[in-house]
């Protein structure tokens, strides 16, 4: 499966649930993306996918500053996530793709 396109993940948080839009795109090399949620747009970095799996990091402010890493699982228009950053505990996720765009990575 191919993991391009625009998602639009949500995460479950101890501090509630946290919403984001994030675009992968492969454009004349490798894979790149941008996330966008709480009025930011960041870039998304160490992509790597293998198969129906991509991880990468972000560097989020929201709701504090903190660099997770993500590994996410394709299957078809779903995604299923985890990420995690520091000693935090892990958090999971889902989301679909969207078919019309919103933003461009």
């Amino acid at each position: 499966m191919s993991i391009e396109g625009t998602w639009n993940p949500s995460v479950s948080s101890p501090v509630g649930e946290i919403e984001a839009a994030a675009e992968l795109r492969e454009r004349d090399g490798p894979l790149t993306g941008v996330a966008h949620g709480a009025d930011e747009g960041v870039p998304l970095t160490g992509i790597s996918p293998d198969g129906d799996r991509t991880a990468w990091k972000q560097a989020v402010a929201e709701p504090a500053r903190q660099t997770p890493a993500l590994d996410a699982t394709g299957d078809g228009d779903t995604l299923r996530d985890a990420s995690r950053a520091g000693r935090l505990p892990s958090l999971k996720g889902t989301g679909e793709r969207q078919t019309t765009p919103e933003h461009q990575a």
